[in-house]
């Protein structure tokens, strides 16, 4: 080999290697997309668009949110699961991701295989209540009101399969009790249907549900949360107000798909860890009824593992499906 020669290979070769460093530093190098698995408009779309917009400025690319609602949020993740794993598709996930196997006779994805965890980011803060004319203040006396009157209490539910659905059903068992389900199409019928008093017992979001409490139109009697809310530090949970055990906590977090580069989901992590400490964000998911939390990608794995197998036992146990 000429002296020419073997100048342009070590050119050549150092060019090469530049080449690889710099496109494993330079991500993201293109617009991310945040794929969210309900409608517009709604808490978790301005939730996410919180996000998008403070991380947008931190990452040097738009962070853009994509609606894919519909099927229990499997639309969504199933177009995520699928999607190129470079880390700029994401899925903003929900409890459901993990409790869609358990409740739907076909789940294209598999919730720990076709994902690559990012970080829990936030619970939903849910809340137990009742509507005034049931005799109770505290959780202790419903189980006991629910024991004397067996057939009297109806509870309605966001809809068959859904969190709401399943925590009731999951206090039915711990409690030992049994209230018939009245599904829904969304939050705000049920709610009517419990202001009205044609429903005795409700779980639903604080978000929605915090107006009527506050207006005396409904009893609010527990959180749903193994830990007492940020948001409402003088109400207790289920737990320790009667019913030791019971445990249900709706969360949201962000997910890439299976195989996505190392580097990009330490980025990501990275980001939105200092993201979820800035007071804006923070102020605005207490307005949105969520309580922030912020993990690991490893932690974050862990919890969804052990969430699909209670939840699978709750769904197996009370014989809910969705279709």
């Amino acid at each position: 080999m000429t002296f020419k020669k073997m100048l342009a290979t070590v050119a050549l070769a150092a060019a090469a290697v530049c080449g690889v460093s710099a496109h494993a530093q330079a991500y993201p190098s293109k617009p991310v997309t945040v794929v969210v698995p309900f409608s517009p408009g709604g808490a978790t779309d301005i939730m996410a668009r919180t996000l998008a917009e403070r991380l947008g400025k931190r990452m040097g690319q738009p962070v853009i949110v994509e609606n894919k609602p519909g099927a229990g949020t499997m639309i969504a993740s199933e177009h995520v699961a699928r999607a190129t794993p470079d880390g700029h598709t994401v899925l903003l996930a929900a409890s459901s991701l993990g409790i869609a196997p358990a409740l739907y006779s076909k789940v294209n994805y598999d919730p720990v295989k076709d994902f690559t965890p990012i970080s829990l980011v936030a619970s939903v803060v849910h809340v137990l209540e009742v509507h005034p004319s049931v005799p109770v203040k505290n959780v202790a006396e419903l189980v006991a009101w629910l024991k004397a009157n067996p057939t009297r209490a109806n509870y309605g539910s966001v809809g068959a399969g859904t969190s709401t659905h399943l925590e009731a059903e999951l206090f039915n068992t711990v409690a030992g009790v049994k209230m018939e389900h009245i599904p829904y199409k969304g939050s705000a019928p049920a709610l009517m249907d419990l202001v009205s008093g044609n429903l005795q017992v409700m779980f639903d979001a604080w978000a929605s549900s915090g107006p009527f409490v506050k207006d005396g139109k409904v009893r609010l009697l527990a959180v749903t949360t193994a830990q007492r809310s940020k948001l409402l530090p003088d109400v207790p949970t289920v737990a320790e107000s009667g019913l030791p055990g019971y445990e249900a906590m709706p969360w949201l977090g962000l997910m890439a798909p299976a195989g996505t580069p190392q580097p990009a989901i330490d980025k990501f992590h990275a980001e939105l860890m200092e993201v979820l400490k800035e007071p804006g964000v923070q102020e605005k998911f207490r307005s949105l009824g969520l309580d922030i939390i912020g993990n690991s990608p490893k932690e974050f794995g862990e919890f969804i593992k052990k969430d699909m197998v209670k939840w699978a036992k709750v769904v197996k146990d009370s014989g809910a499906k969705a279709d």
